[in-house]
């Protein structure tokens, strides 16, 4: 497999967009369960904050990523111009995953080297999911793991809970009213 050797900070200031579809980010955070890792790729929408793809596996490969672009790919689709920003984790560069973002015409933004700050908003998405959801429980199984997953990401982060910069609404809702 080939990996891009480099790449460019499309963000450098690292504003918000004005609407949906303009910049989406995307990360990868280590989970357990019964001692075994396990590996969540989420994409977002950094207009919204809103979650709109997310895969788990006990790999942390180029495919877990894919996975989850292509998820987000089919549930948003894409527009001209739509930058994605990542890490520069070799799971992120692979050949594999380029295609993927080439398939949908999207830009890779990738963060400068040693600066997680670049991606403070995914970041700060895993600091809320670990604390709410991952540090109460005890998960028995991978299934009750993405189980688990769902009802957090799907039916409370983006639906019910509110967001104080996005004036106490809920993502889906800030999205909604901003169409």
């Amino acid at each position: 497999m080939r990996f891009l050797a480099s790449g460019e900070n499309l963000r450098p200031e690292g504003a918000v967009p004005k609407s949906k579809n303009q910049v989406w980010v995307a990360d990868i955070t280590y989970l357990k369960v019964k001692g075994q890792w396990q590996y969540l790729s989420v994409v977002m929408d950094l207009y919204s904050r809103r979650v709109i793809g997310w895969s788990l596996d006990t790999k942390r490969a180029t495919e877990l990523t894919r996975k989850t672009l292509m998820n987000a790919g089919r549930k948003r689709g894409s527009q001209p111009g739509l930058i994605l920003h990542t890490d520069r984790g070799v799971e992120n560069r692979g050949s594999e995953y380029q295609k993927e973002l080439g398939r949908y015409g999207i830009q890779h933004s990738l963060s400068r080297a040693g600066k997680y700050t670049d991606n403070t908003h995914m970041e700060s998405f895993f600091h809320s999911l670990k604390a709410e959801l991952i540090r109460k429980t005890s998960f028995q199984t991978m299934s009750h793991l993405k189980y688990a997953l769902a009802r957090y990401i799907n039916d409370f982060y983006n639906r019910k809970q509110l967001h104080s910069t996005l004036g106490y609404q809920s993502l889906i809702e800030y999205e909604r009213i901003a169409v």
